[in-house]
């Protein structure tokens, strides 16, 4: 199969964007790149050392500087982190140089996959089930101008997931079947 275009995952943390992103990468062999793991490499410093040290407006604004590195060269699969895509301009990259999709994942199921991380800088505070209740419901209709959505179950495991992303690429044309003409 032929990707014309970066696939960027959206979505709020919990939500897989991570794993569904390794998963389509090995479906459709293509690099899959992870905007928060590169984030760190450049900053040779954990997210929540950055938040700390220089604060959110700084993180945002490097996460638009490696958001636009990464959708140059070869189409590719790109994860991001929960709160990229609510920056106007990591949504006007986006749309200009590929195609997002977000992954929606029910609150609950959101809650139960990160609950115990304490690697997330906005949850580490006294009620983070509030916390990611309001940052869910403030993001809903940001993520919904998302290019296409799909539904996150709790039953339904990552190759799933994967390949109803892969079906709605191939349905919307931004993925096309290779044809070998002998």
């Amino acid at each position: 199969m032929i990707l014309k275009k970066p696939i960027v995952l959206v979505g709020m943390m919990g939500s897989g964007k991570t794993a569904v992103g390794n998963a389509l990468s090995k479906s459709l062999n293509v690099e899959h790149v992870d905007s928060d793991e590169e984030i760190v490499k450049a900053a040779n410093m954990s997210i929540a050392e950055i938040f700390e040290r220089d604060g959110e407006i700084f993180f945002r604004e490097r996460e638009s500087e490696i958001l636009n590195r990464i959708l140059d060269g070869k189409p590719k699969i790109i994860s991001t982190g929960g709160g990229a895509f609510s920056t106007p301009l990591n949504r006007k990259l986006i749309s200009q140089k590929g195609v997002s999709i977000w992954l929606n994942a029910d609150i609950n199921l959101l809650w139960s996959r990160i609950k115990n991380n304490k690697t997330r800088p906005l949850l580490n505070v006294t009620n983070p089930f509030e916390v990611l209740k309001k940052l869910n419901s403030d993001r809903k209709s940001i993520y919904d101008m998302a290019t296409i959505c799909v539904e996150i179950c709790e039953d339904y495991t990552i190759a799933m997931t994967s390949n109803v992303i892969i079906k709605k690429l191939l349905n919307n044309s931004y993925l096309e079947r290779e044809t070998n003409d002998f």
